[in-house]
């Protein structure tokens, strides 16, 4: 494939885009939990690197504390190479999971190399394609991004965006790198949108129960990434994975209108 770099599409927008700025804040909320922003400790003490994360992706004056809270767990820890990045489509409309052609995404921050060494293998699964389309302009992987760069080492990426699928599409997807101790998977997903903040608070206990249960039913209108979170938790349940809720609060926390909110949570997979 040519060399080409997809560029940040939402910087400005969902987070800073001076890197001096966008560096202070993700600090902020990496170490927010224990007050503490100048040692950057784990929110979590001495807990083991985890194996999957699920986080949220909105502009980080909503969610970025909910995202600090899982992405702290991987501060001091120098063996993840590899991260698989999965987030809903938004933008355009899509069946199955799509790889980018790009082989290099920027942030603020820097260039990330795509890890395009599967790709074989990864499209001969059902409904897997490359294109560059379901990428350009979606948020919902980018905004991880700065986080891995500032927690992480040198590490590649594989980003994928995940549309219409069943469990299985994307549990097959992370089964390719299931015997790869030093990949991180990462799940980018928001939870109930806009309703009032009783009404969310009861829509996303319930969703947090079933993340909690490795259930693979999780709808739409539960999780905007649902299509990626159902197949991780099949992938999960098929691997004997330990899952623990790390997070939960929605924009009427955060931004103060409780009139319509989204609600956020993050988890930790072992």
């Amino acid at each position: 494939m040519l060399s080409s770099i997809r560029q940040p599409a939402v910087a400005d927008l969902f987070y800073p885009a001076d890197p001096v700025e966008l560096t202070t804040e993700i600090k902020q909320f990496l170490c927010a939990s224990n007050g503490n922003f100048a040692a950057l400790e784990p929110f979590y003490g001495n807990k083991p690197r985890p194996k999957a994360l699920i986080v949220p992706h909105a502009g980080y004056i909503y969610s970025g504390f909910v995202a600090g809270s899982a992405f702290s767990l991987l501060l001091h820890t120098h063996k993840i190479k590899r991260v698989i990045l999965l987030g809903p489509a938004h933008r355009v409309y899509l069946e199955g999971c799509a790889l980018p052609e790009a082989n290099t995404f920027a942030t603020p921050l820097g260039n990330i190399t795509v890890n395009q060494e599967h790709y074989a293998e990864l499209t001969a699964l059902e409904k897997v394609i490359i294109s560059d389309l379901p990428h350009l302009d979606e948020h919902c992987l980018e905004v991880q991004l700065p986080f891995l760069q500032f927690c992480l080492n040198q590490f590649s990426l594989l980003p994928v965006v995940v549309g219409e699928c069943s469990p299985s599409t994307v549990a097959d997807i992370l089964e390719l790198f299931s015997q790869q101790e030093n990949t991180l998977i990462v799940v980018s997903t928001d939870l109930s949108h806009y309703h009032t903040y009783d009404e969310a608070c009861r829509i996303d206990r319930q969703t947090c129960e079933q993340i909690l249960n490795l259930d693979s039913l999780i709808s739409p209108h539960q999780a905007c990434g649902c299509y990626a979170l159902n197949g991780l938790n099949r992938y999960a349940k098929r691997h004997k994975l330990a899952i623990e809720q790390l997070c939960y609060l929605n924009s009427g926390d955060s931004a103060g209108d409780k009139s319509k909110v989204v609600g956020y949570a993050s988890f930790a997979l072992y």
